[in-house]
């Protein structure tokens, strides 16, 4: 069974912990998009690690995971995390492989994007990591692969800094180098989990294009970069948070007001630790935008949705949620694509009783308040797509299961 793990919002959706603990009933975990500008924060047993490159099923022993084809990667970061990762006891040994059809993010690349948004009119806001380069260099023909590295004519092109920084690490990059496709088939038996990166409001296509990510964040993308065809796929799953946050720039129709609302804005972002994890930006916090969250429902053909970060409300007397927009003297409850339309979009707010008690200590569904609940199943029938998982913490234990992914 081939399942798809991707952010419903604009990215730090809480995706690596739902990987992670889904990946105990999976043999392969894929990661099919995006670079070292995502990040995922994993807690085991109170200890927290930071990943940026590597699929969250590492954890597990006896896991292997992989760096898709639709991935850029930086060496430089891969390899400091695989040292992170063995000098906090994690054996990684023959279990961590590259797709050979993955591209390489130069160190000039990183020079050039990060002049390239501050030269900008309107700067994007990119985390400064080479990604959209990298990708523009793949998109232009320019690029070079991992399977490039032993082609001479090919390596004879690049510029001689790029060749002497290449030069150390050809070995190793070549010693984890796979055909993904075949790969694969020959697991065709195999539970197979592909983790996407960034979120579907930040897919290059149909998201808030121009402030989007370079790669496909979408559930399309798992076939593209998982190397698979898209029949393949079994389900969608799509993680998003009991409110909505955004780093960078771009629209985000139900932010918090910066005046009448701050007070709400700096609780929601110090209880959630919204806070970026590559680049320790403040996340923009608001409220859950369920016009965008019903757009990525049916723009990816999720099957079930995944609730993280839902005991940030635990203390709030009153929770709120947009299910329109306010647009001049128009109420749009669809989501648009113009940029102007969104950032002069103004949310049309639904109010829910707050439940006031703690969910950390539930073990199941059924043991939370009812206005939890309540809040819960309003979005089930606003999107018209279940919510299978409910996370209440950032433990791995901290997950309510309403219904397996894995079950077809």
């Amino acid at each position: 069974m081939k399942v798809v793990v991707i952010g419903a919002q604009w990215g730090d959706e809480g995706k690596g912990k739902i990987v992670d603990y889904l990946a105990n009933e999976a043999q392969i975990i894929v990661r099919y998009a995006g670079g070292a500008n995502a990040g995922h924060t994993i807690v085991i047993g109170g200890e927290e690690y930071a990943l940026h490159l590597i699929p969250s099923g590492i954890f597990y022993p006896d896991k292997i995971v992989i760096l898709g084809a639709g991935m850029v990667i930086d060496p430089v970061a891969l390899f400091s995390e695989l040292k992170m990762l063995q000098d906090r006891e994690i054996d990684t040994t023959g279990r961590v492989f590259i797709s050979d059809r993955a591209h390489i993010v130069l160190p000039r690349y990183i020079q050039i994007d990060k002049e390239r948004d501050a030269a900008r009119k309107k700067p994007i806001g990119t985390t400064g990591r080479g990604i959209g380069i990298t990708y523009s260099m793949k998109s232009d023909r320019d690029g070079i692969r991992i399977a490039d590295l032993v082609w001479d004519e090919k390596m004879a092109e690049l510029e001689k800094e790029d060749r002497e920084f290449l030069t150390p690490y050809i070995d190793r990059l070549c010693a984890m180098a796979i055909d993904l496709s075949t790969y694969l088939v020959h697991r065709k038996n195999s539970q197979i989990l592909f983790e996407g990166a960034q979120g579907a409001l930040l897919d290059l296509d149909l998201g808030t294009y121009p402030y989007v990510s370079s790669g496909m964040s979408c559930a399309a993308g798992a076939a593209v970069g998982g190397c698979v065809g898209p029949r393949a796929i079994n389900k969608v799953l799509g993680v998003f948070k009991a409110y909505s946050t955004r780093v960078g720039n771009g629209p985000l129709p139900s932010e918090f007001d910066p005046g009448s609302e701050d007070a709400l804005c700096r609780f929601v972002r110090d209880t959630g630790r919204e806070y970026g994890v590559t680049t320790g930006r403040p996340r923009r916090c608001g409220y859950l935008d369920l016009v965008s969250l019903r757009y990525a429902c049916l723009t990816n053909s999720i099957d079930s949705l995944v609730m993280t970060h839902l005991d940030v409300y635990d203390a709030l007397d009153e929770i709120k949620a947009c299910i329109a927009y306010r647009i001049g003297d128009r109420i749009v409850e669809n989501f648009p694509a113009s940029i102007t339309d969104l950032n002069n979009a103004r949310p049309v707010l639904r109010s829910f009783p707050g439940w006031k008690k703690s969910l950390a200590n539930a073990l199941t569904y059924e043991e939370f308040p009812e206005a939890a609940m309540d809040y819960i199943e309003f979005i089930e029938r606003f999107c018209e797509t279940p919510i299978d998982i409910v996370s209440v913490g950032y433990d791995r234990k901290a997950t309510i299961i309403r219904k397996s992914p894995w079950t077809r």
